[in-house]
C-alpha cells in the first residue's frame, strides 16, 4: 500500500499497487518524455552553440593571425619599397646583402606561418576532439535517458502484464468459485445448504479464535426450550470476567431449486425474540437470501429501524461485523464494569433482603408449625389431664371400695360366719378342743 497527500486538502489516503501504478503512469510519463525531449533539445542546442563558438573562435584567431601576416608583409613590402629606392642608388652588394637578408626574413616569416598554421590545425583538432566530447556526453546522456526510459517502459508493461495476469488469474478463480458454488446450491438441499453456510462462518471464526477472539465464546445454540433458537450466540469479557459484547446470529440461505424464495424480512421478527430470549445485545443475520438486492449487496445493512441493535450480512461480512460491534463495545466496557458493579452491590442488597424474607417466611411457618404442635401437645396434655382424672377418680373409687372391703374383711369373725350355719360352728368348735388339747 502507498500513501499519497492531496495538494489541495492535505489530507493523506492509502492506494493499493495497481491504482499507484496508474497514477504514476498518468502523471510519470507524459512529464517523463516531456523532460526527456526538454533535455535533448538543450542537449542539441548546447552542442551547436558550443560548436558555433569553438568556429566562431578558430575563426576569429585565424583572422587576427591573418590581419597580423598581412601587417608584417605591408612593413616588409614596405620596408621592400625602401630597399629598392636604396638600390637604386646602392651598390651591388648592398643590394645583395639586401636581397639576402629580405630571404633570411621571409623565411623566418614562413616558419612563422608554418608555425602559427600547425597552431591553428592543433586548435582545431582540440575543438573538433571538444565539440565531439560534448556531442558524445549529450548522446551518452540521450542514451542513458532512453535506456531508462525503454527500461521503466518495459518496468510498467511487466508490472501491467503481472496485474493482468493476476487480475485474470483471480477473475477465473472467482468463476470457478461462483461455478463450484452454484453447482452445490443446485445439489445440496435447503437445509444443507444452512448447514453449510454455518459451518463457513464458523470455520471463519475459529481461524481467528486464538489471536482475535482468547477470550469469546462463541458455540451453536442449541436452547430450544422456548420453541425456537438462533444458529451461534457470540460473547466476549475483559480479563476480569465482565461481558461487554453478545450477539444472536441467524445463518440463512437457500437453494436455486427451492420453489418458494424467502426474503431476509421473514427472519427479522423470529432473530429478536430468539435474542431477547437468550439476553443477547445484538442480533445480525448473516444471509445469502435475496441475491441481486442492491440493498443487502452493499455491505452491513443496518435494520434497527425495524428492530433494535439489529443488523444483515453478507458472508464476507461475518468477522468485520464482529469486530466493529466489538470494538464498539469496548468504548462501552468502563461504564458496563461499573454498571455490573452496581448490578453486583443490587444483586446483593436483593439476596439479602431474600435471604432475610426466605428466613421470615421460614421462621413464620416454623411459629405456626411450632404453635399448632404446641396447641396439639397442650390437647394432648389436656386430654391426658382428663384422662388422668378419670383414672384419678377411678383410683379413688377402688380405693373407696377396698377400704369398704377391708372395713367388711374387718368386720368378718367366726361367730357371723357359723351365725345359721350350725354344722360349721361344730366344725370350728371341734377345731378349738383339738387345738386347746394340743396345748395342753
Amino acid at each position: 500500500m502507498h500513501e499519497i497527500i492531496c495538494p489541495h486538502c492535505g489530507k493523506a489516503f492509502k492506494i493499493d499497487e495497481a491504482g499507484y501504478a496508474d497514477i504514476l503512469k498518468q502523471v510519470r510519463d507524459p512529464e517523463f518524455d516531456k523532460a526527456l525531449h526538454e533535455q535533448l533539445a538543450l542537449a542539441e542546442k548546447e552542442k551547436k552553440t558550443a560548436i558555433e563558438l569553438a568556429e566562431a573562435k578558430v575563426a576569429s584567431k585565424l583572422e587576427r593571425e591573418a590581419a597580423k601576416k598581412d601587417a608584417e608583409i605591408e612593413m616588409l613590402k614596405s620596408e621592400l619599397k625602401s630597399t629598392e629606392v636604396a638600390k637604386e642608388t646602392a651598390v651591388d652588394l648592398a643590394e645583395a646583402k639586401a636581397e639576402s637578408t629580405l630571404k633570411e626574413e621571409a623565411a623566418k616569416k614562413g616558419a612563422e606561418i608554418d608555425l602559427l598554421k600547425a597552431e591553428i590545425k592543433s586548435t582545431e583538432v582540440a575543438t573538433q576532439l571538444a565539440v565531439k566530447e560534448a556531442v558524445s556526453a549529450v548522446e551518452k546522456e540521450r542514451d542513458a535517458l532512453a535506456r531508462d526510459l525503454e527500461a521503466k517502459a518495459t518496468e510498467q508493461k511487466l508490472l501491467e502484464s503481472m496485474l493482468k495476469e493476476a487480475h485474470t488469474a483471480e477473475l477465473k478463480s472467482k468463476d470457478e468459485q461462483i461455478t463450484y458454488y452454484k453447482d452445490l446450491k443446485v445439489k445440496l438441499s435447503t437445509k444443507m445448504v444452512g448447514e453449510t453456510l454455518e459451518q463457513h462462518c464458523e470455520i471463519e471464526f475459529n481461524s481467528l479464535r486464538a489471536t482475535g477472539f482468547p477470550r469469546a465464546y462463541f458455540e451453536k445454540d442449541n436452547d430450544a426450550r422456548s420453541g425456537s433458537k438462533g444458529d451461534y450466540i457470540f460473547r466476549d469479557s475483559n480479563e476480569a470476567g465482565t461481558e461487554f459484547v453478545s450477539i444472536m446470529f441467524e445463518m440463512k440461505n437457500e437453494s436455486d431449486a427451492t420453489a418458494t424464495k424467502k426474503k431476509n424480512e421473514d427472519f427479522l421478527k423470529e432473530l429478536d425474540k430468539d435474542r431477547n430470549e437468550k439476553g443477547c445485545e445484538y442480533a445480525v443475520l448473516v444471509s445469502l437470501l435475496e441475491p441481486d438486492s442492491e440493498l443487502y449487496n452493499v455491505g452491513i445493512v443496518d435494520v434497527s429501524h425495524r428492530y433494535p441493535k439489529m443488523y444483515v450480512v453478507r458472508p464476507q461480512f461475518f468477522i468485520p461485523i464482529i469486530t466493529l460491534l466489538r470494538n464498539a463495545a469496548q468504548g462501552t466496557l468502563t461504564f458496563k464494569t461499573e454498571l455490573a458493579r452496581v448490578r453486583e452491590q443490587n444483586i446483593d442488597i436483593t439476596n439479602f433482603e431474600s435471604e432475610l424474607e426466605d428466613f421470615k417466611n421460614g421462621f413464620d411457618r416454623n411459629y405456626e408449625l411450632a404453635s399448632k404442635k404446641f396447641k396439639t401437645a397442650i390437647e394432648e396434655i389436656d386430654k391426658t389431664i382428663d384422662h388422668l382424672q378419670k383414672t384419678k377418680e377411678a383410683l379413688i373409687g377402688s380405693e373407696n371400695n377396698l377400704r369398704l372391703a377391708n372395713n367388711k374383711a374387718d368386720d368378718l369373725t367366726i361367730k357371723k360366719l357359723t351365725r345359721g350355719n350350725p354344722t360349721m360352728a361344730a366344725k370350728f368348735e371341734e377345731l378349738k378342743s383339738e387345738d386347746s388339747k394340743s396345748a395342753e
